[in-house]
């Protein structure tokens, strides 16, 4: 059994005409998602041997500020296939994985997320930015898309924010 845990990048700043998509960062409510996602994962106690990245600036803050907040130290690795990858690109980098991996979170985009965890869990959810799925799958990586997935659990930020 293994462990993918799936995390839309949190809220980005709008897009401006002197910077590229792939450049855009965090706005001020995307860095309070990052750290209450973070803050969640630890005191849920939830541990990953790796995270695998997007390279977009937004992505890459996201998993920052989470594991920051979360207090881990992970092995992070930026893959630039993951930056507005469809669901068969994910599964493929998802592949890739080494089997001693038993907990893996990926962090990317929609709408290639919401496809990604539809393909292996057959439910169809919303990703808004932030959110954190994690999904149990009865098989190896490299047989992910052949494997039966559960989705184990889906919360958004909105879900964690103080007063709600």
């Amino acid at each position: 059994m293994k462990t993918l845990l799936l995390l839309r990048h949190a809220k980005a700043e709008n897009p401006e005409p002197d910077v590229t998509d792939l450049n855009r960062a965090l706005n001020a409510r995307g860095r309070a998602e990052a750290q209450s996602v973070g803050q969640f994962i630890k005191t849920q106690a939830l541990e990953f041997d790796l995270v695998l990245c997007s390279t977009a600036t937004r992505a890459r803050e996201t998993t920052e500020l989470v594991l920051a907040a979360a207090e881990l130290a992970a092995n992070v690795r930026f893959d630039t296939r993951i930056y507005e990858a469809g669901p068969l690109r994910l599964l493929e980098v998802i592949s890739e994985i080494e089997e001693s991996m038993s907990a893996v979170l990926l962090v990317g985009h929609n709408p290639g997320m919401e496809e990604l965890l539809k393909i292996l869990t057959g439910s169809l959810e919303q990703m808004a930015t932030g959110t954190l799925a994690k999904i149990e799958l009865s098989a190896g990586w490299s047989k992910a898309l052949e494997a039966k997935g559960t989705l184990d659990s889906i919360v958004k930020p909105q879900a964690l924010a103080p007063g709600s």
